[in-house]
């Protein structure tokens, strides 16, 4: 299935290792990264996917291709800038969210009104999020969800 990542564009260490580990078992277990293609925790997702042998689509905020980070595999030029938020979890059967701040906000919040299950990792504290602690524990919570819709 498709799953959808967001989180923090500006990342810590700490956060970066937890979004590379997410990619990774996400691929692992079959599944392709959907991201907003640029850096932070996008490119960190991307990477741990790639690294796996799993596939990467951002969803771009320019009108440039070019601009996806390197792990992207196919990317997608929108020039809609942060309206491009709302195809982020749009394009996944389920979302994982890491950290972030306003933007990764309003993607859980897209993410509720398309009514794809969200998993969370350190990130906002709502209603409709199912906070986890491990990426492992991520990637089954939201396998279970999206299989009981």
């Amino acid at each position: 299935m498709r799953v959808s990542v967001v989180g923090g564009g500006t990342i810590t260490d700490e956060q970066e290792g937890t979004a590379v580990a997410v990619g990774k078992a996400l691929a692992r277990n079959g599944h392709t990264v959907v991201c907003g293609g640029l850096g932070g925790t996008m490119e960190a997702v991307c990477r741990g996917a790639k690294s796996e042998g799993g596939a990467t689509i951002g969803i771009l905020p320019t009108d440039r291709r070019t601009d996806a980070n390197e792990y992207v595999d196919t990317a997608i030029a929108t020039g809609l800038g942060h309206a491009r938020n709302v195809l982020v979890p749009m394009n996944g059967e389920g979302v994982v969210a890491l950290a972030g701040s306003a933007g990764t906000l309003s993607e859980i919040g897209f993410a509720q009104v398309y009514d794809r299950p969200v998993v969370g990792i350190d990130t906002h504290e709502i209603p409709g999020v199912d906070a986890v602690e491990t990426p492992e524990e991520a990637v089954a919570t939201l396998e279970r969800a999206v299989a009981e819709r």
